[in-house]
């Protein structure tokens, strides 16, 4: 049996090594090898997914572009935001990707529920979405969004995109917790234009980084449990 998910919180890391050393770990690993919980911020990168578009980049100046064979089109990843990369057996785990998507969706979820704030998921749009008129408010979105506009109203808070080969997850998900958003008004965030992103500190909640890297760490490890 494998020993129990453990976060390890990495601090800093510049990008590329991290993704190398997802991809190393993935690639050496048997069916003996623990699973790992990464926690990290990385310095101001837009990272690509497979089906990225260049149009989604409107304009990235002096900020590096990396492309990455995680699923997805472009994000941001910068300062005061805690990346969260679960290297995990998921044969092992005993469940497949939509639930592991599921599952780290809701370890955001309680993570924001833990500072009193309220998260939504919006249907084909991998991620976790707060209100920006009431991000503090439980009242369940009411119904679909209009037609053309699924985010209307809502704000970006946690953006995910994962890989899984031979059954073993890398990449992850990110939250916004005290950032400069400025960098992510030069993408279409996700590949949606015109999407608001903000973070914990935009909405009213203050606390830092090392306390938001611990909290989700531990609800990620407990919601990813086999």
């Amino acid at each position: 049996m494998a020993a129990p998910l453990a976060p390890q919180v990495l601090g800093r890391v510049d990008y590329a090594a991290a993704y190398d050393a997802m991809r190393s770990f993935s690639a050496a690993r048997t069916a003996g090898t623990d699973d790992a919980l990464w926690l990290c911020e990385h310095p101001p990168v837009f990272t690509q997914g497979l089906a990225g578009r260049a149009g989604h980049l409107l304009a990235p100046g002096d900020i590096p572009v990396v492309q990455t064979d995680r699923g997805g089109q472009v994000t941001y990843h910068g300062p005061g935001q805690v990346v969260a990369y679960p290297l995990l057996d998921l044969r092992r785990a005993g469940y497949f990707v939509k639930e592991y998507v599921f599952r780290i969706e809701e370890a955001v979820l309680s993570t924001l529920a833990h500072y009193g704030v309220t998260g939504y998921r919006v249907a084909g749009a991998p991620g976790i979405y707060v209100r920006l008129d009431g991000p503090f408010s439980h009242a369940a979105l009411q119904g679909p969004q209009p037609a053309g506009d699924p985010f209307r109203g809502l704000g970006k808070i946690a953006a995910l995109g994962i890989k899984v080969s031979r059954h073993c997850s890398y990449h992850g998900v990110a939250l916004n917790v005290a950032m400069d958003l400025q960098p992510f008004g030069r993408i279409n965030p996700c590949g949606y234009a015109g999407l608001a992103t903000v973070d914990l500190s935009t909405i009213g909640v203050h606390t830092t980084w090392q306390e938001a890297a611990d909290v989700l760490g531990k609800k990620l490890a407990a919601r990813l449990a086999p």
